[in-house]
């Protein structure tokens, strides 16, 4: 594939879109499990159990058709800019694998790629198990002779792209529920993001700086977010935030509360409206079509309470105008070129190389690309 340095996205050769993966069928719903607690010891009795969870929708999860179309989307938005560059789709837990998009894209001559994940955030499992997915797919071409040097953009929960688009649909989803109330009242904002064992959120961030990161970072956007909210409809809106898809054993301490207890809580306390605002996740996937749309608006439902859910970024027309910038951004990194790196809230952007000892695996110690340990 032929360089110029005219597309502002050299040295780059291709996008890769890196996400979690998902079952597109029943018979998929178990090897994906066990792929995705691989050396956890936990037995096939419990992962049933969870796979009931998928079974519910067909035994397919929405996140590999949401990504697909979030890869047309980002598409769309190069061609739109005139930029000419190819985006492939590469999984940690299911077809397409990652080394599966490596292998592509160096079977086309194309070996410098630039990783894109759908996580926002910075913890292990968001942030550095993507970077050891990547380092284990370089290898594994390695063993067949090839070769691809891959970077990554930057955690992007504070870059505009992303938290303005949450702000926005929040924003939208108070406004919405306010006018079908007619009370005047503002619901309640309960934000929600994936739980974590409370030792990766200690250990989430740089080692040479205090650690709770990920816990950090979700609050600091609430915060933000509920600020916008009550500036933009000019009334006090209160808020928290909660976790879901618990999992692991009773004894392990995760991060609380459950947005299903907090639920039950503020309805002890006399709420009536709640808006519930997905700000941990990209698309919705299972966590959010199983955790939040049903588990939680059943829960909502027994106690009486009016639950809207807000959508997640999905396709948004800024939020991929943001990830296309976030590629400029790196693809000017890389270039050796000053570049202005936004961010909202706060004043700073996360490296695009990681620093020694960030967001550590607790398990086991393995390599780790688009770093510098």
């Amino acid at each position: 594939m032929q360089e110029s340095e005219e597309n502002d996205l050299f040295p780059y050769q291709a996008i890769v879109l890196t996400s979690f993966g998902g079952p597109e069928g029943p018979d998929e719903v178990m090897p994906f499990l066990r792929r995705v607690t691989g050396g956890r010891g936990i037995p096939d009795e419990r992962l049933a159990e969870v796979a009931e969870h998928y079974y519910e929708f067909g035994g397919k999860s929405p996140i590999n058709d949401q990504n697909r179309a979030l890869i047309e989307a980002i598409r769309a938005e190069l061609a739109r800019r005139e930029l000419t560059i190819p985006v492939l789709f590469g999984n940690r837990n299911s077809e397409p694998f990652l080394a599966d998009a490596f292998r592509e894209a160096a079977a086309e001559g194309m070996t410098r790629l630039l990783s894109v994940t759908t996580s926002a955030y910075s913890c292990y499992s968001s942030c550095r198990q993507y970077r050891e997915d990547i380092a284990a797919a370089q290898e594994e071409l390695r063993a067949d002779g090839q070769e691809v040097h891959v970077d990554k953009v930057r955690q992007y929960w504070n870059h505009p792209g992303f938290s303005g688009t949450n702000a926005r649909i929040v924003t939208e989803a108070v406004r919405q529920r306010m006018e079908s109330s007619g009370s005047g009242d503002a619901p309640h904002l309960v934000f929600v993001t994936h739980s974590l064992p409370v030792a990766m959120d200690d250990t989430s961030g740089p080692g040479d700086e205090d650690g709770n990161l990920y816990s950090a970072q979700h609050t600091e956007l609430a915060a933000a977010i509920s600020r916008e909210v009550s500036a933009t409809l000019g009334v006090e809106v209160e808020h928290d935030l909660t976790y879901c898809s618990r999992s692991g054993p009773p004894s392990q301490p995760w991060l609380e509360p459950d947005v299903n207890d907090h639920l039950r809580e503020l309805a002890g306390r006399g709420v009536t409206d709640v808006v519930v605002a997905p700000i941990g996740f990209v698309s919705d996937h299972m966590e959010v079509a199983f955790d939040l749309d049903t588990e939680a608006a059943e829960t909502a439902e027994e106690l009486g309470l009016h639950m809207l859910r807000v959508p997640t970024v999905g396709t948004d027309t800024e939020f991929v105008m943001g990830l296309v910038d976030l590629a400029l951004e790196r693809a000017a990194q890389a270039r050796d070129e000053d570049v202005e790196r936004p961010t909202w809230p706060g004043e700073e952007p996360r490296p695009s190389i990681c620093r020694p000892g960030c967001c550590p695996n607790l398990r086991q110690a393995k390599p780790a690309a688009c770093g510098s340990d």
